[in-house]
């Protein structure tokens, strides 16, 4: 059999990867929820090491950098108020760095990011963050919709086991399937952040 193309290929409408110095650099629910709280995901220091590169690398080029928070339940996930809903440290945002907060998975759904972006100048954006299976995922979905082309960072996302049936789809599995569906119509892929620093 042959080798299986992606819709963009077939298409024609694929993409090169963006770069830093043409993009802005969007990071999802970069938050303590994922370490240390109800939904701790595998993987998750390496992933924060690979945004805290993009994260460094986008300061230095002076790329825009968009930082979406998500406002969970008082007192349960993501909690606004308390400390499962603050930024990891390392991925903090700096003073003058874009501040998104979202109450749905899609990040553009009753926000400012569309706006926030337009008002940056830059339809290539470069995303990375949690949950791939969730936020990640809808938001790059949407992006397409808007007319935004999307650059995602494999190892700089991350996601959680889910129960399927009678068993569990593995957080890596559930990981490679969504990356893979997401490079097939919404997204160019690239493995690691030093694809783009």
């Amino acid at each position: 059999m042959p080798q299986p193309q992606t819709l963009l290929q077939l298409t024609g409408r694929s993409y090169a990867p963006a770069s830093l110095s043409n993009a802005c650099l969007l990071i999802i629910d970069a938050q303590e929820e994922y370490r240390s709280g109800a939904l701790p995901l595998p993987g998750l220091d390496a992933a924060i090491g690979e945004i805290a590169n993009l994260l460094a690398a986008a300061r230095a080029a002076g790329s825009p950098i968009v930082h979406v928070k998500h406002l969970g339940v008082p007192g349960g996930f993501l909690d606004p108020q308390g400390p499962r809903g603050r930024f990891l440290p390392e991925l903090a945002p700096l003073p003058g760095e874009t501040v998104v907060e979202k109450r749905l998975p899609n990040a553009f759904s009753g926000t400012e990011l569309h706006d926030r972006l337009q008002a940056l100048g830059r339809l290539d954006l470069i995303v990375c963050g949690f949950m791939t299976h969730s936020s990640v995922s809808t938001t790059v979905r949407a992006c397409k919709d808007y007319g935004y082309r999307c650059t995602l960072v494999d190892s700089a996302c991350a996601t959680r086991d889910l129960p399927y049936r009678d068993g569990v789809i593995t957080a890596d599995a559930l990981h490679r399937a969504e990356m893979a569906a997401l490079a097939d119509n919404f997204a160019a892929l690239v493995p690691h952040a030093k694809a783009l620093v």
